[in-house]
């Protein structure tokens, strides 16, 4: 989000562009940053676990936090989510309020987790999809699937594979670059206060950058 805007869309096209999460100060051929930094730095969508952990240590990670950070202007805020990976690693699956906050429509038939451990650390999650190409032309050899009513359905199939990160290591490496002090609030799936028997899909994080 960029520091002026113009057009209804309130985004100022001139800081639109394309950067690599681990460079984005060496960037100036596709982005034009805004003098002063940007208001705010968005990373949602559960985009961030899609980078991997490589050397074991987070290091890629905290990277790339350290980065967001360098953008943002004094008094900017970074928003960035994450799913709920400690509720997958620790049941296996995903938490019943997973299917509708990004996912929108009734294409998802099926969705399977996996938890990858290594000395007995996750290391990785993934989730393989069936969607449901009810409508769409395919082919002989389509993979089929049975819905719960006995339908039977073809389905197309596609893999995902993602970083766990845990809620609190998660915190701990934004309060280790934004600042011990600083301002930050955690979301269950963009809410603020949510049951008390409330399990999030996503936590969200808005972290603001000391002035």
């Amino acid at each position: 989000v960029s520091t002026q805007s113009t057009g209804s869309s309130g985004i100022n096209a001139e800081y639109g562009g394309e950067g690599d999460w681990l460079d984005l100060e060496n960037c100036e051929d596709s982005i034009n940053h805004p003098e002063g930094g940007y208001d705010a730095v968005l990373c949602i969508g559960n985009s961030f676990a899609h980078l991997p952990d490589f050397a074991g240590d987070n290091s890629l990670h905290k990277q790339a936090i350290s980065n967001f950070h360098k953008m943002l202007r004094p008094g900017g805020i970074l928003i960035i989510d994450h799913r709920n990976y400690d509720h997958i690693i620790d049941y296996g699956a995903l938490p019943n309020s997973s299917a509708k906050l990004y996912y929108q429509g009734d294409r998802i038939h099926k969705i399977k987790t996996s938890v990858l451990k290594v000395d007995n650390v996750p290391k990785m999650i993934t989730l393989d999809y069936e969607i449901d190409i009810s409508g769409i032309p395919f082919g002989e050899d389509q993979a089929m699937a049975q819905k719960e009513d006995g339908t039977i359905i073809p389905v197309s199939n596609f893999r995902l594979s993602y970083y766990p990160h845990r809620l609190t290591n998660f915190i701990a490496m934004l309060k280790a670059e934004f600042g011990e002090s600083t301002e930050h609030q955690v979301l269950s799936d963009f809410t603020a206060d949510p049951p008390e028997d409330y399990i999030a899909s996503f936590y969200v994080h808005v972290i603001k950058k000391q002035e």
